[in-house]
């Protein structure tokens, strides 16, 4: 009787929970990290909310030594280890390759455009140089935890979210279950009560993993980058050795207001010649009707022409180029010597891409839609959008800050488009349709890089108006580009060359081009 009484003793009374004996919690919560419900839940907090959160979390926005940076982290890959990532406006994103990062959070920079002010120049001088690196990097170290506990809490919401929708489908689960078997009715609150341990266990493992697992990737986040700056001495071991903008070539430059760099499409050529044309003028083939001669007409001021056919920015633009016995300096560098500079004005991009080989590969062929092709033009791409960004750095620091106008580049057909020029010399296969859209989607790629670089700068972007060839010339004028029996195809005519003086005039503010 006594043992029936102390058994009978040990039982809750009515309405009492029974009673907990000091290793139940422990073998619940064990339990609970078995079952496949809460196995799937933490898989998709980890596998899901971890992405989520890095591509959802806000940089944070700093000023380092003058500079507006924001820091946050780059998206993850299914890679187990990447480097960190600087990204510069003008379309150049640079791994940092000694700072290779464990886990799926790398660090990501991203800078631009640069500034020349008081606090940059802090680093360059001999008695503030350590206190300015130590105060940036504190300053990105704090804007870096800053990101992090975001994150970080971000992942606690995204996994609780997570976890209210799998407590529903349990109970749901349930509720059908029991309908099914006849039972008596069970109310949502019942099944509520009954579930409140199972789902209160599943949240305390799934908010327990996503926080560990968060709390590893950011030490893993610190131990690579500390690791990889410990062996760096000097900025281009960290990011690699950079091309600096070209030096100022040639005596001073006075009585321009305007100026205009690029290729054959802005030296027109094919015009008549300038009045006393110099031996650059010769080489580079540039005319009385260039660009620049038609935006010394249109605006109240002196426009100097620096284009040059056959340039690019490597040779051309940035650098040297040989026309012939005539070595040309780089055109940035003339540009640089121009006093109280007010514009610029920019046409470039088909040379960098060899724009006349894929036109006359097209021609040729049945068809030029093949991958080899594609790839090579790929490549070009890649290449010239490095290659642009150079020079939309040069250009965000000329002496002045003048205004800058990009000339996209066009398009020489209309879809469908059917006459001689389009049909080409009588032994080529021509351009047909599928030709000519493959040419205008190229295009259009060419000119969402010169679009995408002017608009991070500030800079304006002209798109000139041309009419195309196979329609229709404006009547009494002729047409605006150049025709395969012409002596420079596909380049603009006298009006083409208004035309997109036009386009790039109506950009340039009065107080630039009076």
């Amino acid at each position: 009787m006594l043992m029936t009484a102390d058994h009978h003793s040990d039982l809750p009374a009515p309405g009492q929970r029974p009673r907990r004996r000091p290793g139940d919690r422990l073998r619940n919560l064990m339990r609970e990290l078995v079952s496949w419900p809460t196995l799937l839940v933490i898989a998709f907090c980890l596998l899901v909310g971890i992405p989520v959160t890095v591509a959802l979390t806000p940089n944070q926005q700093l000023v380092v030594l003058g500079q507006h940076i924001s820091v946050g982290a780059r998206p993850p890959s299914l890679s187990l280890s990447g480097p960190a990532q600087l990204v510069r406006v003008g379309n150049t994103e640079l791994d940092i390759a000694p700072l290779q990062v464990h886990g799926p959070l790398r660090p990501q920079l991203t800078l631009g455009p640069v500034q020349r002010n008081e606090a940059a120049a802090e680093v360059l001088r001999p008695d503030t140089t350590r206190q300015a690196r130590a105060d940036a990097a504190s300053t990105l170290g704090n804007g870096f935890l800053r990101w992090y506990v975001l994150g970080g809490l971000g992942l606690v919401a995204f996994t609780l979210s997570a976890c209210a929708v799998a407590g529903c489908a349990r109970m749901l689960t349930i509720l059908r279950r029991q309908g099914r078997t006849g039972r008596e009715h069970v109310t949502i609150a019942e099944i509520g009560h009954r579930c409140a341990g199972t789902i209160g266990r599943m949240i305390v493992l799934a908010v327990t993993a996503s926080v560990l697992t968060w709390g590893v990737s950011g030490a893993l986040a610190y131990s690579g980058a500390a690791r990889g700056l410990a062996d760096v001495r000097s900025l281009s071991e960290l990011v690699g050795a950079y091309h600096l903008s070209p030096s100022p070539v040639g005596p001073k430059v006075f009585g321009y207001s305007g100026a205009v760099i690029g290729d054959s499409r802005a030296a027109r050529v094919g015009g008549p010649p300038p009045d006393r044309p110099t031996p650059e003028d010769v080489a580079c083939e540039r005319s009385a009707d260039s660009l620049a001669g038609e935006l010394s007409r249109l605006l109240p001021a002196q426009v100097l022409n620096l284009a040059c056919s056959g340039a690019s920015i490597a040779q051309g633009l940035r650098g040297p180029q040989q026309r012939g016995d005539t070595t040309l300096p780089a055109q940035v560098g003339r540009l640089k010597q121009v006093q109280d500079l007010r514009f610029v004005v920019v046409a470039i991009g088909p040379n960098d891409l060899g724009w006349s080989d894929f036109l006359t590969y097209c021609y040729g062929v049945a068809d030029c839609a093949d991958n080899l092709t594609q790839g090579e033009f790929d490549y070009r791409l890649a290449a010239f959008d490095r290659e642009y960004g150079n020079l939309l750095q040069d250009l965000d620091e000329l002496p002045g800050r003048p205004q800058v106008v990009i000339v996209s580049s066009y398009d020489v057909f209309d879809p469908g488009a059917d006459c001689p020029d389009s049909r080409g010399p009588a032994q080529a296969a021509g351009l047909t349709p599928d030709k000519i859209e493959l040419l205008t989607e190229r295009n259009a790629q060419l000119n969402a890089i010169l679009a995408g670089g002017a608009e991070k700068y500030g800079f304006d972007v002209a798109r000139p108006g041309l009419t195309r060839l196979c329609r229709p010339g404006t009547e009494g004028l002729g047409p605006d580009l150049q025709g395969l029996s012409d002596s420079h195809p596909f380049h603009p005519t006298g009006i083409g060359s208004i035309r997109m003086a036009a386009g790039a005039a109506r950009l340039i503010s009065p107080e630039n081009g009076g």
